[in-house]
């Protein structure tokens, strides 16, 4: 590995750099910088992710699915949990250190020359997400992949992937989340995601508000690519609760394919599943060809989605979750009653500023309804990440008690070590010893604690 760079400090000048959501909408410095570079977005095909909830998870299913297909994928996707390399994985594995400093020292001339010019015009230079989607593009075209799987950073239209043109464009779920900048009502939103439908693609959409699938048939129509929606041309036909997961039986665009185990939990991820087998199916075989029902159990073997329903400790169970927005919230909620067996719940809650924590505390006190032979949830305990962006904990408690938490019930622990150490003991309090803790509210805080329980 280079003597002046490392993984650690590119990811310092990353940092240095602006966040996408301080910013003005742009585009033109990553066509600037992919005309320096020679296109290296359009040296392999491209499945372009967008939409609310599910992208990631999205993402690695069809990421498992080409895999299995043999075709050596590359897959960006944001945020990480533990190191920035997670961001950019090479056939389901983080971008080895070497390769991921290799390609910035390459890159490097190019940068620079960029964040002159945009210096010279009065610009904020490159972007954290601009710079770090330069060079998972720049990788993907090192290596070479056969396919890169890429998720939006933010919106669609000026999101900064969007310089590339996605043979298949996927839409997970929409629903409200970064108001401030992308719309207040689903339809609103959905125009900014549109923008990555593109002439000669296909778009594949998970079932949506009717405001919003008007607005992404529209543009479908306008760009002239086939469309075909989760509820309509495919979905999921059944699904049972296993161990470790679920089974499920999913009818995609070609053909019905039956006994798929997937190691995730929840009916948000089956949709997701769906939605991943469809865009699967578009990018083999242009949507009429049916995939090998082998190849795609062997594929769904292979996901994992870190940080989604989680478990990362037993007795008492532990499950951290990255839901970060009241659906993703109510989605989460609802796979965990379902699969797994608590009769008390201590919720550790973390949320960012720029999120809608009354709304998040609201949704999850009237998700949690359990059984009237449970003990209570009720209790919870407001934390704070090391995030700039985190809620102070004591604010957020005033939140809680205001949407209509029991003040008694309502613990503060600035400290997520401190916090977690007490949603333990009141777990293990529980008189049949069924107690569990979930750990949710935003990305960092569920980075933090895989981290702080030994799991990264």
């Amino acid at each position: 590995m280079s003597e002046e760079h490392s993984v650690a400090s590119i990811y310092t000048d990353l940092l240095e750099r602006a966040p996408e959501n301080k910013m003005e909408p742009r585009l033109e410095p990553m066509r600037r910088a992919m005309e320096l570079f020679g296109e290296p977005q359009r040296a392999y095909p491209v499945i372009h992710l967008t939409g609310t909830n599910g992208k990631t998870s999205t993402a690695r299913i069809i990421e498992a699915g080409l895999r299995a297909s043999q075709l050596r994928t590359g897959r960006l996707t944001s945020p990480h949990l533990s190191q920035v390399t997670e961001r950019i994985s090479i056939d389901g594995e983080p971008v080895p250190d070497e390769t991921f400093v290799r390609i910035w020292e390459e890159i490097q001339p190019q940068l620079n020359m960029v964040d002159q010019e945009l210096e010279a015009q009065g610009q904020p230079r490159l972007t954290y997400f601009e710079t770090l989607t330069v060079l998972a593009f720049a990788i993907f075209a090192d290596e070479p992949v056969d396919v890169a799987v890429v998720e939006v950073g933010l919106g669609g239209i000026t999101d900064a992937t969007n310089v590339a043109d996605g043979t298949v464009s996927v839409v997970t779920p929409i629903s409200l989340d970064h108001t401030d900048l992308l719309g207040e009502t689903p339809g609103e939103i959905a125009v900014e995601k549109a923008g990555i439908i593109k002439p000669g693609g296909f778009l594949v959409s998970a079932a949506q508000p009717a405001d919003a699938a008007q607005v992404l048939l529209e543009k479908a129509q306008e760009t002239g690519v086939p469309f075909r929606f989760e509820g309509v041309e495919f979905g999921v036909v059944e699904r049972q609760v296993a161990v470790g997961g679920q089974l499920l039986t999913i009818q995609g665009l070609a053909g019905r394919y039956p006994e798929l185990m997937l190691p995730l939990h929840g009916a948000h991820q089956a949709e997701n599943a769906a939605v991943a087998v469809a865009a699967l199916e578009a990018f083999i075989g242009g949507g009429d060809k049916e995939l090998s029902l082998e190849v795609l159990q062997d594929a769904f073997a292979l996901v994992s989605s870190p940080g989604r329903l989680e478990v990362v400790r037993s007795a008492p169970t532990i499950v951290v979750d990255a839901a970060h927005n009241p659906a993703g919230v109510k989605a989460s909620v609802e796979a965990l009653q379902e699969a797994f067996s608590f009769s008390k719940l201590v919720v550790v809650l973390g949320v960012l500023q720029d999120k809608d924590a009354g709304e998040i505390l609201n949704q999850l006190r009237e998700s949690l309804d359990l059984p009237e032979t449970a003990e209570s949830f009720g209790e919870i305990c407001l934390t704070q990440s090391g995030s700039p962006r985190a809620i102070p904990a004591g604010e957020l408690a005033e939140l809680a008690v205001d949407a209509g938490y029991a003040e008694e019930d309502v613990h503060i622990a600035e400290k997520l070590d401190d916090a977690i150490e007490w949603a333990v003991e009141r777990a293990e309090s529980s008189a049949d010893l069924a107690g569990a803790v979930l750990v949710t509210g935003s990305i960092t805080l569920v980075a933090e604690a895989r981290i702080l329980l030994g799991k990264s």
